[in-house]
């Protein structure tokens, strides 16, 4: 079964992203590799006492341009997918969802 990754990323860090995930078992479909989509938003943040945010300062609400990327991957592969991001992603806390795909 496939899982789908959603994870929010600044554009300057999308490919190193893209490529982390790439080479951790993401991106295939069918006989098609390195498989994505992402569009362009807005993501808001107020990092609290205890954070060092990559982006703007703890205590005031941020606003920055970042892409929505999705990619698929096999279940099997969800540990190294996640580690991979964590490791590439350079938020300290990167915003992610993974789904269970049906089919």
């Amino acid at each position: 079964m496939n899982r789908k990754l959603v994870v929010f990323v600044p554009a300057e860090a999308l490919d190193v992203v893209r490529d982390a995930v790439f080479a951790a078992g993401a991106g295939r479909i069918g006989e098609y590799e390195r498989c994505s989509w992402y569009a362009e938003g807005t993501g808001t943040f107020v990092g609290g006492d205890a954070t060092s945010p990559t982006v703007g300062e703890r205590g005031v609400e941020e606003r920055v341009p970042e892409l929505r990327l999705e990619t698929v991957f096999p279940a099997d592969r969800h540990d190294a997918v996640v580690a991979a991001l964590r490791a590439a992603h350079p938020y300290e806390e990167p915003a992610f969802d993974v789904y269970e795909l049906l089919s």
